[in-house]
């Protein structure tokens, strides 16, 4: 066992992938990373650094978008999974939570849910919604409405639980805090946190948000225009003083917002 909730068994690994947009765009150059099995990874960078992308290539969701992997590899229980379509991987068990939600918002809250189980059968479908339920009440309570009358925090709590009802063992989670206010941004990475600890899920989650991210993640990836420019340990990237300055938005001579902070050059280490 390894320390801050990492084991010896890496669940999901990407090597070294470069990913084309329109046979002409290259957005990823090189990312690789690594998963462990019952983590929380976390894939840090600015808007535009790679981090969604990221996701899409390892859930095979990048050719509705004209993106393709042109390089390196996406393994999953140490088996390739590059030629497997996005409904067969959740049924192996990786799901991604889309960023901005994207509930049906015609139908009830407990017909989201009931959607993430299409590919399943039986009784348990049953006691896996009285799962969700239990870590989010607020879904038992808003069950009979329709999605699209509930609240931002309300509807990536359904996103989130839909995706559960899948049986998932890893999470691809993006941006959970968009839109959110900081209250629910706690009240949603809180009930990751109990998820990973209670039910053994694994996450990699594509966050802004560096401070909340790896207050709860185990581990961290820094992704710039397409490169992962460092990683390590959450807590040893939270007292990074590079990290601090350029996504803290402290330093040395103290707190700083992004704005001043924004247009430094970074050190030559962050660039090699």
């Amino acid at each position: 066992m390894l320390d801050a909730g990492r084991t010896e068994e890496t669940l999901l690994e990407v090597n070294n992938i470069e990913v084309i947009y329109n046979h002409v765009i290259l957005v990823l150059k090189g990312v690789s990373l690594s998963v462990p099995k019952g983590g929380i990874t976390a894939l840090l960078g600015g808007n535009g650094a790679g981090k969604t992308t990221t996701l899409k290539a390892i859930s095979n969701l990048l050719h509705s978008e004209r993106g393709e992997v042109t390089k390196g590899s996406i393994t999953y229980r140490n088996e390739p999974i590059a030629e497997l379509d996005p409904a067969a991987l959740v049924k192996k068990g990786v799901i991604q939570v889309m960023e901005g939600r994207h509930c049906f918002e015609h139908l009830t809250v407990e017909e989201n849910l009931l959607t993430g189980a299409y590919t399943r059968s039986g009784g348990q479908v049953s006691a896996d919604l009285e799962m969700v339920y239990t870590y989010f009440p607020r879904l038992k309570e808003r069950r009979k409405s329709q999605a699209g009358y509930t609240s931002g925090g309300e509807q990536q709590m359904v996103a989130i639980g839909r995706a559960l009802m899948s049986k998932p063992e890893c999470i691809l989670l993006d941006e959970p805090s968009m839109g959110l206010a900081p209250q629910l941004v706690e009240e949603i990475f809180g009930i990751v946190k109990d998820l990973n600890e209670k039910e053994g899920a694994t996450f990699l989650l594509a966050e802004q948000n560096t401070n909340v991210a790896l207050r709860f993640a185990h581990y961290g990836y820094i992704l710039e225009s397409g490169r992962v420019v460092m990683d390590g340990p959450a807590a040893e990237l939270r007292e990074n003083p590079d990290v601090k300055e350029f996504y803290l938005g402290m330093s040395e001579e103290g707190r700083k917002s992004f704005r001043d902070v924004r247009s430094y050059r970074r050190r030559k280490r962050w660039l090699s």
